[in-house]
């Protein structure tokens, strides 16, 4: 009898565990949709006057090597 009294105690404390976790994994889940991380500063991004290179202006700059 006691054992029975000992796994039902060990099987409750595994489901609320599992419930525990699964509630957690969910508030995780939701705090991190809440950020949009692919949104950047605008100051971070690139600073005033500082654009992307373009393939022309790449070209430009690179070295001739004499191999």
């Amino acid at each position: 009898m006691e054992t029975l009294i000992a796994l039902a105690a060990v099987a409750l404390l595994i489901a609320l565990g599992t419930r525990l976790i699964h509630r957690l994994n969910a508030q995780h889940d939701a705090r991190i949709a809440a950020h949009h991380f692919s949104d950047p500063f605008p100051a971070i991004a690139r600073p005033p006057g500082h654009r992307l290179p373009t393939p022309t202006g790449q070209a430009s700059r690179r070295r001739l090597t004499g191999t």
